[in-house]
């Protein structure tokens, strides 16, 4: 469930209030006195065995008497009673719930977890909300609702702001009060047990009163829903996350390398960076970047300029900005001359450009003008510091005027109490964003590239990339092996061998049973080699001295692994030994030792990591995670997130290594993991990278029946299929690709202007990259696209996509065929082909918008047994629906 009846939550008719009370200082008498005084414009009904009047208002002994149906009912009773009460409720027809109650299973206390089912199932047959248990409640003040226990009732704005703990809620409410800022939502989702963050945000993305929404997220549940609804909020309006719980320790019991690596805290930020949001560390940063989003101010990039009348401030400035990875824009010689002309002699012909400190406003406009013709710069932080030959007012108007009406990235520092303020006060009212401190200012140019740069990932379009076949038939059938072996990790030949189904390149090797085997099969390698032992039991074959490198002859092959059997059955005499691995040794000086692996998330399922390996690799602490599926786009973006990532790109007489084919590797191993449902963990370690590609030294894989499914559905391979019109065309058929996107504008192009006016309902002369990058960039477990290409063409013939509601229930269709393909029947098969679909993913409804004047269309839509209804006389559309369980 997601949106349905959230509408009444937020906007309810009637209200009533169960467990209000005349006790002072109670919670049934503070939501009493929060809910009668938010200013709701309907019936709010209390409910108390023992009341007759609540805050001089007729109380009613039980739901039973309540004089009509309440849309929102807020629970404050006993634990015990709750379930019935909800029961009650839903019988008589209300829609939602607040549970302001505790004791529904914190604590892991089973009696609660058995009232927490008993509620849900209570509210399920009739599609009843709940909020809640043990939550502050919530707000909309636009609509007059304060159904919490709140201390300060919000004022109204256009913030959304969600969250999991009542105590953050009250504190942001303080806050936020003393500061003028207003919500449009406020909500205390507590225990989590129905509304949650995904529900939230598929919400208020299409809220018009939220702007910006903010949370504050303590765990997140269902996580492919969270994804999906945070990735659509994030395409509509800017999303900004506090996650607290920022420690990796529950990441240490983990079986691998990568499992001890993937803590819960990288995992969060790897996912929200992967939905374009913007996570800040602390709740006064989450308001912070609220308000500097909302000036509109935009960056390009992360090189920031620094006019300041204070060197000492300046240098605070730049440490800030290194401390956040950003970079000081480096001024052109152009920019210098131009400064020397306007400036004093002693200013300090660099950046932060200090003009000193009696710089009046004039000195100030002079050198913003020429600093915002530095191409260098992505922004400019103009400081002022009080001093007393100079009016820090007059700079104030004097940088407002020079900036006028223009949208120009400047952020202001104005630094003082009394005399900051006025300057603050006055860029507040030409909406320009300022600070009291050159860290917040430095943080805020942050918080602008970092949004910036996530919903660049958003729209990115990935190149296509060729030769990445693979066989998973043979995965498949050595991870079989395993299991029916009742083991769940992979010997290394096994695991070199998976990863050699998947194009990763890997080290030569042979198997041998015993030391005799083995110095046949280094005789028949030749050149130095590696011996390794070979057990399923097991994990980490250095902590037992199961690795003997670079061994140059046939017996000292024998010796060493003579030598490590009795090392290793003393180390680990339970182990059973099935022999030795007998590899090449690679000599790679000047290549880099980096991990790449898999892990299993509780929350989030299969990770995929990378960054610096070798023995070292927990202490080094060199990382970045990322969620599979990857693109090329995403895997550098992974790799550049890294410490070793400068190292990468060469260093003194050190080559850059191939990044291609690092960033393949890595698009590799999401294929592997995306398309084998059981590999649970993966270490890759060492992958030795240079100048001549990547290899695979060394592999550990373990395997389960059960592995936690993708919290992003990767591309739907199945729907692939050729099919054939009714007039005897045939086209291959595929689910649309990001990659897709040059040829569907293509497509377009080439369609006639009205037949683009038919599917868009509008006539449109250029496809941009924005425009094109929705329609071709889209999230499988809510959409669907079909683009049909002619048998071996790459040219996009038709297409047909399917956007269903989050809860899954109805779906609107759209469909355009290349007006050179009309008349071949293309569009009925993908309209065919797109209801299958819809059928088989459990959508009830599918419906479109049709312009009347579209007769093809409307043909059409009758034939596939769609009705049409027209609308009110005048309508220029018609709405054509479908209901799929009839027919």
């Amino acid at each position: 469930m997601s949106i349905r009846n959230l509408d009444v939550l937020f906007n309810p008719s009637s209200i009533a209030l169960i467990g209000a009370s005349n006790r002072p200082g109670s919670v049934g008498a503070v939501l009493a006195r929060n809910l009668f005084g938010g200013g709701f414009a309907g019936p709010i009904m209390t409910v108390n065995p023992h009341e007759r009047a609540i805050r001089s208002t007729l109380n009613y002994r039980s739901v039973a008497e309540l004089p009509e149906v309440p849309d929102l009912a807020v629970i404050s009773t006993p634990p015990a009673t709750v379930p019935e009460l909800i029961k009650e409720l839903g019988e008589r027809g209300c829609r939602a719930a607040v549970v302001i109650t505790a004791g529904f299973g914190e604590g892991d206390r089973e009696e609660g977890k058995r009232l927490k089912q008993a509620m849900l199932e209570a509210a399920r047959p009739y599609l009843m909300r709940i909020v809640g248990p043990n939550c502050l409640g919530i707000m909309a003040p636009h609509a007059g609702v304060n159904a919490s226990f709140g201390h300060v009732a919000p004022r109204q704005g256009h913030v959304a702001f969600v969250t999991q703990s009542g105590a953050v809620a009250t504190s942001i409410l303080d806050w936020a009060d003393s500061r003028g800022i207003g919500f449009s939502h406020v909500v205390s989702l507590g225990g989590m047990s129905d509304v949650d963050f995904g529900d939230m945000l598929d919400y208020l993305a299409l809220d018009p009163k939220t702007h910006a929404i903010l949370l504050y997220v303590e765990a997140v549940s269902q996580a492919r829903k969270f994804l999906s609804a945070a990735r659509m909020a994030s395409r509509n309006k800017p999303v900004i996350v506090v996650k607290a719980g920022r420690s990796d320790a529950g990441a240490k019991a983990a079986l691998s390398h990568t499992g001890a690596l993937a803590g819960s805290d990288a995992v969060y930020d790897a996912a929200f960076r992967r939905a374009g949001m913007l996570r800040v560390k602390t709740l006064d940063e989450l308001f912070q970047a609220v308000g500097t989003l909302a000036t509109g101010v935009r960056v390009k990039g992360d090189r920031l300029a620094i006019l300041t009348n204070g060197g000492g401030i300046g240098v605070l400035a730049v440490d800030e900005l290194a401390e956040g990875h950003g970079q000081l824009a480096a001024l052109s010689e152009t920019s210098v001359a131009r400064l020397n002309e306007v400036l004093p002699a002693a200013w300090s012909r660099g950046n932060p450009v200090d003009i000193l400190g009696d710089a009046p406003g004039k000195r100030y406009t002079d050198a913003l003008e020429i600093l915002l013709d530095e191409p260098a710069a992505d922004a400019l932080l103009v400081i002022n510091c009080p001093t007393a030959v100079a009016d820090s007012l007059d700079a104030a108007r004097s940088v407002t005027q020079a900036i006028g009406s223009r949208r120009v990235p400047v952020l202001n520092c104005w630094l003082g109490e009394a005399a900051g303020e006025q300057a603050r006060h006055l860029f507040a009212t030409h909406g320009l964003p300022s600070y009291e401190t050159p860290e917040q200012a430095v943080r805020a140019f942050a918080h602008l590239w970092q949004y910036r740069h996530n919903q660049q990932l958003l729209m990115q379009t990935p190149p296509a990339l060729a030769g990445l076949e693979f066989d998973q038939a043979r995965a498949e059938a050595i991870i079989d092996a395993v299991l029916a072996d009742e083991r769940s990790l992979l010997t290394e030949p096994e695991a070199t061998a998976l990863l050699a189904a998947y194009g990763i390149p890997t080290v030569p090797a042979r198997t041998a049973r015993d030391p005799a085997e083995a110095a046949a099969a280094a005789k028949e390698l030749g050149g130095s080699v590696v011996l390794k032992i070979v057990s399923r039991d097991i994990s980490h074959k250095s902590d037992v001295g199961g690795v003997a490198l670079n061994l140059t002859t046939p017996e000292a092959v024998h010796d060493a692994a003579a030598a490590m059997l009795e090392r290793v059955r003393k180390i680990a005499p339970e182990a059973r030994i099935d022999g030795f691995n007998v590899q090449k040794m690679i000599r790679r000086p000047d290549a880099h030792e980096l991990i790449v692996g898999v892990a299993e998330d509780r929350v989030f399922g299969p990770m995929i990591l990378f960054g610096q390996g070798g023995t070292a690799v927990e202490v080094v602490g060199d990382r970045m995670m990322g969620l599979p599926p990857l693109n090329s786009l995403l895997a550098r973006e992974m790799i550049d997130g890294t410490r070793v990532a400068r190292l990468l790109h060469g260093y003194r007489n050190r080559q850059a290594v191939d990044l291609e084919a690092l960033t393949l590797t890595l698009v590799r191993v999401s294929q592997l993991v995306t398309t084998l449902d059981r590999v649970v963990e993966l270490d890759i370690n060492p992958l030795l990278a240079d100048a001549s590609g990547v290899i695979a030294l060394d592999a550990r894989v373990v395997v389960r029946r059960d592995r936690k499914p993708l919290a992003i559905r990767p591309y739907p391979q199945s729907l692939e299929r050729h099919v054939t019109t009714r007039s005897g065309q045939q086209y291959c058929l595929r689910p649309i690709r990001p990659e897709d996107e040059p040829a569907l504008v293509e497509m377009l192009r080439r369609s006639s202007p009205e037949d683009v006016r038919l599917r868009f309902f509008a006539a449109i002369k250029s496809f941009d990259h924005a425009f094109a990058a929705r329609l071709s960039q889209i999230d499988y477990d809510r959409e669907m696209a079909l683009v049909a290409f002619a048998p071996g063409g790459k040219e996009i013939c038709g297409v047909v996509r399917l956007i269903a509601d989050p809860d899954k229930d109805s779906a609107e269709y759209a469909v355009m065929v290349r007006s050179d393909m009309k008349h071949t029947g293309l569009g009925y098969r993908l309209m065919s082909e797109i209801l299958a679909y819809a059928r088989e993913a459990g959508i009830r409804r599918v419906f479109a918008d049709v312009l009347a004047e579209n007769e093809p269309m409307l043909k059409m839509a009758r034939e596939l047994g769609f009705f049409v209804s027209h609308k009110l006389q005048g309508d220029d559309t018609v709405t054509v629906e479908i209901d799929l369980n009839t027919r």
